[in-house]
């Protein structure tokens, strides 16, 4: 299996996203694994992430893409967090994925 491409987009215990820039940075960034709800990379694979407080690390959990949930999840958040705002509406993913906020750029 192949590392996750980024940026990756990644759900903590509320479903907040967050888009980082790779992996590494998101390794880097993100401090708590209990926290960490869900996520996926830049081609909606799904990643599970492993490790002690502040010595994460993500992986992917499979080769399919899972492009469906992703929109689903950022719509949601969207809606919760971002009230007026609207996601990205492309139909490409690499579009879309390219219209959300990237955290530390």
């Amino acid at each position: 299996m192949t590392a996750p491409i980024g940026p990756v987009v990644l759900f903590d215990d509320d479903y907040y996203m967050y888009v980082l820039q790779d992996q590494a940075f998101a390794e880097a960034w993100w401090e708590m694994p209990d926290e960490y709800a869900c996520g996926f990379d830049a081609l909606a694979r799904p990643l599970r992430m492993t490790g002690e407080p502040h010595q994460v690390t993500l992986e992917l959990c499979g080769d399919e893409p899972a492009e469906a949930d992703l929109r689903r999840l950022v719509a949601d958040h969207y809606q919760r967090f971002l009230q007026g705002q609207t996601p990205p509406r492309a139909s490409d993913l690499s579009e879309f994925i390219a219209g959300l906020p990237v955290e530390g750029s």
